[in-house]
Order: structure tokens, then C-alpha cells, then sequence
């Protein structure tokens, strides 16, 4: 049986794995949903220490920087290295409809959750209406 070897195969696996792809990203897997008038995030960073996370707000993004020190001691033999280490960094464009200033931010066992309420602004509120014999309030 012949097979060919593609050289570059090999490398590109492994680049896949430490690196991650646009569909899988390697580091910081995160899910985003609503839940009433807040908007809640949370990102598995499973092995940080909570000390090397840094949230940054610059405007309407969110920056999420967390660091991953290797477990091994530099005298350790290692056999199986699959997990990323190193640094790692995401940002997020949060809407204008989002209070950053009330961003409330845990980490517990190994998931970062944080919690960005709705901006007063953007909730619905009642509008009064004159004129005619009663007032009508419409939602706006």
C-alpha cells in the first residue's frame, strides 16, 4: 500500500490543537445570553489562578486577559502536554444598550461569569400622552 505524507499535514494538526480554529477556539470557550434585564457571560478558563485575570473597559469593549502557567516543574519529564498554557485574550463589543460601569465579575471553579445589566436608558418605559378628555400611556 502507498500512502502519500504531506509534511505540512502534521504541523497544521498541531498548530489546530494549541492555536484552536475559528469554529473551536483553543482558549477561553465562552457562552452569552440574557436573562431579564442583564446580560450574562461566562468563559472557561478551568486551571488560572483568579489573581492573573485582568478585565479591562475602554468604551463599549470588554477585555478579558488571563494567563495559564504550565503545571510540570522545570525538572519534570513530560509525556503529554495538550493543554494551552501561556496568555490568553479576548474581547467583546458590548452594545450601547449595556451599563458597563455596573459590571459585576466571579470566578468560581473555573468559570468566569460576568454579569453587565441593562443601561436604564434602554428599557422600555411609559410615555404619557395629553390631549383628548383622559391621558393615555403608550410603551415606547
Amino acid at each position: 500500500m502507498l500512502m502519500r505524507t504531506d509534511p505540512f499535514r502534521e504541523l497544521d494538526r498541531l498548530t489546530q490543537q494549541v492555536m484552536g480554529t475559528a469554529a473551536r477556539p483553543a482558549a477561553m470557550p465562552m457562552d452569552a445570553y440574557r436573562d431579564g434585564e442583564t446580560f450574562v457571560v461566562e468563559m472557561d478558563l478551568p486551571g488560572v489562578d483568579p489573581g492573573s485575570i485582568d478585565l479591562d473597559v475602554e468604551r463599549n469593549v470588554l477585555t478579558v486577559r488571563a494567563e495559564r502557567k504550565p503545571s510540570a516543574g522545570e525538572d519534570t519529564e513530560v509525556l503529554i502536554s495538550e493543554r494551552p498554557v501561556g496568555n490568553f485574550s479576548r474581547q467583546l463589543f458590548l452594545g450601547e444598550t449595556l451599563d458597563t460601569e455596573r459590571i459585576d465579575a466571579a470566578y468560581e471553579a473555573g468559570v468566569l461569569r460576568m454579569r453587565i445589566p441593562v443601561a436604564e436608558e434602554a428599557k422600555p418605559r411609559k410615555i404619557t400622552i395629553s390631549g383628548g378628555s383622559t391621558p393615555k400611556q403608550i410603551r415606547g
